[in-house]
């Protein structure tokens, strides 16, 4: 299947005439004369009335972002955007102290959750040198064992996430 490029014109059976304004790996986009912009597959049936030169890759920019943002996870110490629950927002956690006499601690759930992701971030990049050690592999499984059971100490928080994607998760019982 050749694929069209950019400014390419065809006519589609249900949306009319149109010019293909952006091509990903699985579709056309292309912008009808009625019908506006409408996304179509790649092997849809149309009628091609005029086709340009692909002169560009055919990965969308949401597929180059997406592949950075990944990059940049896997080999950076950069924290991603994790969402706070929305029921936890502008809430707080008071500490209270057993002995009288002492003030009670006010901390701001979005502080403390923020405090939470810090401490993943870091776990996740050790385990990425860990991984990318010249450790022996049984001292490596050994390590990833203990992070794995620090993931599982930290379950708990799991309440304060708005995704579960983002939850900890410990060892997995057999």
């Amino acid at each position: 299947m050749k694929i069209l490029g950019i400014g390419s014109r065809i006519n589609h059976p249900e949306f009319g005439k149109g010019v293909i304004t952006n091509v990903s790996t699985k579709e056309y986009w292309v912008t009808f004369i009625d019908n506006g912009l409408e996304t179509i597959d790649l092997d849809a049936e149309f009628e091609i009335i005029e086709a340009s030169e692909n002169e560009v890759d055919t990965i969308s920019l949401y597929d180059v972002e997406r592949s950075l943002r990944d990059i940049l996870k896997k080999w950076s110490d950069v924290s991603e955007i994790v969402p706070i629950g929305d029921k936890w927002k502008g809430g707080r956690i008071i500490l209270e102290p057993g002995q009288a006499g002492l003030a009670s601690k006010v901390v701001p759930v979005d502080s403390f959750f923020h405090k939470i992701i810090m401490v993943r971030d870091r776990l996740r990049v050790m385990e990425q040198k860990i991984n990318a050690s010249k450790l022996e592999e049984i001292e490596k499984i050994e390590l990833q064992q203990y992070i794995t059971r620090i993931y599982g100490s930290l379950t708990t928080f799991n309440v304060l996430f708005k995704s579960t994607t983002d939850h900890f998760v410990g060892e997995k019982t057999k």
